[in-house]
């Protein structure tokens, strides 16, 4: 498993340091979720591949001159904790806030924060239930249906910012019950580590 740590260098410009913090976060979810359920076990001996080159793809993404990345049901920290360790070593990093109810799962999120020294801020309580955070990106991964996400995405994000929905292979009928409700515009990005699952890029998200 440990192993996935090359795979991930080959794929991305990331430093020593970065492939280090990777490392002791992966250590601590395999740890971790021996008592909590972080990631399916299953798919621990491909933890790299599935969980980390997974979220990490998406951080290319973030459109220029963003300061601020939400990510939402952060749970296990994929993808708001990778996206905070790649962040870590650029100049003006991103101010990452992690959203996450289950008490829990954040007390892991903390951990792995603290162990990494990366700066990340983790807010225990129900999407709904927090106030407006103005995201220029705000992300979520293997949590709901596209149009809930839109409806987290109206709340949290700037007019102006840009949701990153990582999907499987049901992403385009998702966005077709979306477009009942939701008037968006939406690039669809295919994965780099499932040939039948998307990226879906939306931005001017509005109600029908």
């Amino acid at each position: 498993m440990r192993d996935g740590a090359a795979g991930l260098a080959a794929s991305f410009d990331v430093s020593r340091e970065t492939l280090d913090r990777l490392r002791i976060y992966a250590d601590l979810l395999v740890k971790w979720n021996k008592r909590i359920n972080l990631v399916a076990p299953k798919t621990i001996p491909d933890l790299w591949r599935r969980h980390i080159i997974d979220s990490a793809q998406i951080h290319s993404l973030k459109p220029e001159g963003c300061k601020s990345w939400v990510d939402i049901g952060s749970g296990g920290g994929f993808p708001g904790v990778v996206i905070a360790i790649l962040e870590a070593e650029l100049a003006q990093p991103l101010q990452v806030k992690l959203i996450e109810s289950d008490q829990r799962k954040c007390a892991f999120l903390r951990t792995v924060i603290r162990e990494t020294s990366v700066k990340a801020d983790v807010i225990a309580q129900r999407i709904n239930e927090v106030p407006p955070q103005s995201a220029d990106v705000l992300s979520a991964r293997a949590l709901a249906p596209l149009d809930k996400l839109l409806l987290f995405a109206e709340h949290h994000m700037t007019p102006s910012g840009v949701a990153i929905f990582p999907k499987g292979a049901n992403a385009g009928s998702e966005v077709e019950i979306a477009r009942k409700t939701w008037s968006f515009r939406y690039e669809s990005i295919p994965s780099m580590t499932d040939d039948g699952a998307a990226i879906l890029k939306i931005s001017e998200i509005a109600r029908v």
